[in-house]
């Protein structure tokens, strides 16, 4: 099942809305063992400098009874590059970054709107591959994108984080249609 959410692109205003988010879900994989994002890792700057550089979007639940009507319940970042995890490549492909949802307001199925979203906008930008990484040591992530049709192409051992220190990745790839 799909979730039913729209889509706007994030702007200046929606910078503490996405460290919020980033935060809550850094929370809840701690909380559930998975060692992969930490809250306080991605601040104001880091989103500033993504909304600038290229396309952040915000899915919003339309209508949840009882709650915000319009209440962003999620967000990814699109990359028209990634050099670090991928090397260079052509410009074949776009590439998902902090897909990322509110666990307690999301409905089921938005992390897989999140993902058509980004394979939607990745294909009218006339690429054929939707890219993206997860850590190495987290197989619960890469299974969830495995189901969501994503084939594992790769490792790459020493990405590198913004501390320094150096972590593997796993690389994924779909195909997407081309509009």
């Amino acid at each position: 099942m799909t979730a039913q959410v729209t889509f706007r692109q994030a702007d200046a205003g929606d910078l503490g809305l996405l460290v919020g988010l980033f935060d809550g879900a850094a929370r809840w994989m701690l909380r559930g063992g998975i060692d992969q994002w930490k809250p306080g890792d991605k601040g104001v700057e880091h989103f500033r400098t993504r909304i600038a550089a290229g396309e952040v979007w915000l899915a919003s639940d339309p209508g949840r009874g009882g709650g915000e009507v319009g209440r962003v319940v999620g967000a990814y970042e699109l990359w028209w590059e990634d050099e670090q995890a991928w090397g260079p490549r052509p410009p074949v492909a776009g590439y998902v970054h902090r897909l990322m949802t509110d666990r307690e307001s999301a409905p089921a199925g938005t992390g897989r709107a999140l993902l058509a979203h980004a394979e939607e906008r990745i294909g009218l930008r006339g690429r054929a591959v939707a890219r993206l990484d997860c850590l190495s040591s987290n197989p619960r992530l890469r299974t969830y994108y495995e189901a969501a049709g994503y084939t594992a192409v790769g490792e790459e051992p020493g990405k590198l984080a913004a501390d320094g220190t150096r972590y593997g990745v796993t690389l994924l790839e779909k195909s997407v249609s081309v509009r």
